[in-house]
């Protein structure tokens, strides 16, 4: 009989095991999604305005052939895609990646 009591123990360890982590891991918020997209937006709004509002700046002090706002808001506006690509990306790992457990258990 030690190994069924042995299985069956081991089936309750894991069970709590699974129990304590679910319990631990944050609950999703529809908020969540609603503020992904508004840190996605900022972290490509406000590079591309500030490049434009740059651009506007050097329009004046240093005037060129080229147009300073339109190469700076699409300088910004590619810096404000990656920031959020990387945003994203890390949020899509953090979401992916199982809890790890807290402590190691073992057997002595």
């Amino acid at each position: 009989m030690k190994p069924d009591t042995d299985s069956a123990s081991d089936n309750i360890r894991r069970r709590a095991e699974q129990l304590r982590r679910s319990r631990k891991a944050p609950a999703y918020s529809p908020l969540q999604g609603l503020s992904a997209f508004g840190v996605v937006g900022w972290s490509v709004a406000l590079p591309t305005v500030a490049g434009a509002l740059l651009g506007l700046w050097l329009e004046r002090v240093a005037p060129q052939k080229f147009s300073w706002p339109i190469a700076l808001m699409l300088g910004g506006l590619v810096v404000g895609l990656l920031v959020a690509w990387e945003w994203v990306a890390r949020e899509n790992r953090n979401a992916v990646q199982p809890p790890q457990p807290d402590e190691q258990h073992t057997d002595d």
